[in-house]
């Protein structure tokens, strides 16, 4: 796995922003390691932070907006998008207004920045989540759908189409994330003359001029509507070029609208929350469908983080086989309920158990139905744990193992004839007096059948009070 990476020292760059036209400085800072990407409101009381974090997505409007606890920022998608395209971990972006400046229009300008400011290696291993199977999210009254299928690098399409003459339909691929600097910072995000008007009618795009947006000439260009452009862009005229858009720019590639939405795709796809080992395609995609499909996509790895079992060869030679784990604990068929170690520490212990119809408790437990009693769970995690804590002493023959305390058993899956029952045992606390603290998780066919806390202590057999 490779190592977490911050920047080496702050740095900040100004401008303003493009709905608000307000003044803004904003300041990449270095971040510890598992932090991710956070902004905070140096402008207001108690510089509020806020995460990007899908699950704070308020509204789509014109950008990808956040709010959490009243405090808002807005805009977010081309700063977000700068980060990741540097594979930039973790990162404190301070902010003394609710929007980042919108500088050119793109991630240009806040990649220049980063990468002056240096990149550093962090020892943390840095998550990466990996699509093993087709995950979709489609809106139905805009016919936009996003789709990610297994790869073995990150890679995005973006195929464009407004059903407009003078876009067209367009496509955009990154192949490999090292491509995003040279070949999709750049893009600047454009708009639509229709869109523009109802923007300016609704107070919008105050920041805009016609150096950080690219206007699509999608419908006659009225002499009312030039005199409208002028004043908001500040220009004594405008015309409309050739290629159907406002003069003044000159578009750095042909589909750089297809460029630029697969720039937002990237900023939006950074709310999930870690690296995404997959590749990403977007048909007519936007705001709104890329922050839902990151709520999507956020809740099922959350949900397989939590699920997730531990890989392990269940084949391999094991650690040890059950006679050796009866030269440690007292326990004998048919109540030996440990059937090899998989992996053993100073601070963790691995352990399985085959389920078989054989087995003795099945005779009289549910005999039409049989299920691996509950307590039997425990108590297979509990002679993994006695492993655990014996082999913390150099004559465990001469120790035995009492549990003290059981707490926050739940008991999720049932566990049935055929099942192989792995778990893992670690420790909460360091070993002391011989007391051991442990979280205990049991897992089957790929999920969480039984956790638990417990508490154990090992005593000499001289020492026991019958």
């Amino acid at each position: 796995m490779s190592k977490q990476t911050t920047i080496s020292k702050p740095i900040s760059l100004s401008g303003v922003g493009i709905h608000t036209g307000k003044e803004v400085t904003l300041t990449f800072k270095p971040a510890p390691a598992n932090h991710g990407y956070s902004f905070c409101r140096v402008d207001l009381e108690g510089m509020p932070i806020i995460e990007a974090n899908a699950n704070l997505v308020v509204n789509t409007q014109r950008g990808t907006n956040l709010q959490k606890n009243g405090v808002s920022i807005q805009t977010s998608e081309h700063v977000l998008a700068a980060l990741v395209g540097l594979e930039i971990d973790n990162i404190l972006i301070e902010l003394d207004a609710s929007e980042p400046p919108i500088m050119d229009g793109s991630s240009k300008y806040f990649v220049d920045a980063l990468l002056k400011a240096g990149i550093s290696e962090q020892d943390a291993e840095r998550y990466e989540y990996v699509v093993h199977e087709n995950i979709s999210f489609v809106d139905e009254e805009t016919g936009s759908e996003i789709t990610v299928i297994p790869s073995n690098s990150y890679q995005v399409t973006t195929m464009v189409d407004f059903g407009t003459k003078v876009l067209g339909t367009q496509n955009a691929t990154l192949k490999k994330i090292s491509d995003f600097k040279d070949e999709f910072a750049h893009a600047r995000t454009f708009s639509f003359l229709h869109e523009i008007e109802a923007l300016l009618e609704d107070g919008l795009i105050k920041g805009g001029d016609l150096n950080n947006a690219i206007v699509y000439v999608d419908k006659e260009l009225s002499e009312e509507t030039m005199q409208k452009l002028c004043a908001a862009f500040n220009r004594d005229s405008i015309a409309v070029k050739p290629n159907g858009i406002l003069d003044n720019l000159t578009l750095k590639y042909p589909n750089e609208a297809a460029r630029h939405k697969l720039l937002d795709v990237i900023g939006d796809l950074a709310l999930v929350g870690c690296r995404i080992r997959g590749k990403v395609i977007a048909n007519k995609p936007g705001h709104e469908i890329n922050t839902n499909f990151a709520k999507k996509l956020a809740k099922i790895i959350k949900q397989e983080k939590r699920n997730r079992i531990p890989m392990f060869d269940l084949n391999a030679e094991p650690l040890m086989d059950v006679n050796a784990i009866m030269k440690v604990i007292p326990h004998r068929p048919p109540f030996l309920l440990v059937d090899k170690i998989l992996e053993l520490s100073d601070t963790h212990i691995v352990g399985m158990k085959s389920i078989t119809m054989n087995e003795p408790y099945f005779e009289g437990h549910f005999p039409g139905q049989p299920v691996m009693p509950g307590v039997l769970q425990i108590e297979s995690m509990a002679q993994a744990g006695g492993v655990l804590v014996l082999n913390t002493v150099p004559d465990p023959e001469n120790y035995l193992t009492f549990f003290m305390k059981i707490e926050n058993a739940k008991f999720k899956y049932p566990v049935v004839p055929g099942d192989t029952l792995v778990f893992k045992m670690e420790l909460l606390s360091p070993i002391r007096r011989g007391i051991c603290h442990m979280q205990a998780t049991a897992y089957s066919r790929g999920r969480i059948t039984t956790e638990a806390e417990m508490m154990a202590q090992i005593v000499r057999k001289d020492q026991v009070k019958v």
